[in-house]
């Protein structure tokens, strides 16, 4: 969760709601999934231990159905993004509309969005220089095949992660660093553990 888990704990009032987007690794098999979040780590369970009221929240129920997801989230004081691959996660936001749901109420000041990984690099402008990490054409069973290059423009700048960090795409983060650096976009490296606080 990051060095500045306590400070996202305290923006949001004690029993808040909170949606956890694992749709970024739809492409991974539901067992391993399961037994990651049983061995590992399983964030729906993390935000329990702090009060706080987290459920699943699948962007493939609500394909095509943006208004039923905006009820669904409509009492969620934070949606968190874990990490997979971006353009998936992206895809899965943009068929069930809740990138409009999530720049119209962060925008407004209702809803807190967080995540890691490829939960923080979609909150960029651009996805432009991810497909050095991520690959944009990873599709399962209900997605649309085209990749969406727009993020939700929620910090104005692109987020690398896993940068000079001990994760196995650290070299592709700097390769990424690299491609950003020499067209002069505008972009933050994160390490791992380190947070954008916006």
């Amino acid at each position: 969760m990051g060095d500045d888990f306590g400070h996202l704990m305290n923006a949001l009032p004690a029993g808040s709601a909170v949606a956890v987007v694992s749709n970024a690794v739809d492409f991974i098999p539901l067992d391993d999934r399961v037994a990651y979040a049983r061995n590992v780590f399983d964030p729906v369970e993390h935000f329990r231990s702090f009060g706080l009221e987290a459920f699943d929240l699948d962007l493939r129920k609500y394909f095509g159905r943006s208004r039923e997801l905006e009820v669904e989230v409509a009492k969620v004081q934070l949606i968190w993004a874990n990490g997979g691959n971006a353009f998936m996660l992206r895809r899965a936001m943009a068929q069930s509309g809740l990138d409009r749901i999530l720049r119209e109420r962060v925008t407004a000041g209702t809803l807190i969005y967080g995540g890691w990984s490829a939960g923080s690099v979609v909150a960029g402008p651009t996805l432009q220089g991810i497909e050095m990490m991520d690959d944009p054409h990873v599709l399962v069973d209900g997605y649309v095949p085209e990749p969406v290059w727009e993020g939700l423009g929620l910090v104005d700048f692109s987020i690398v992660p896993h940068f000079q960090s001990d994760h196995p795409e650290a070299e592709a983060a700097a390769r990424t660093v690299a491609w950003m650096t020499e067209r002069g976009l505008p972009f933050r490296a994160l390490r791992d553990g380190e947070a954008v606080v916006a």
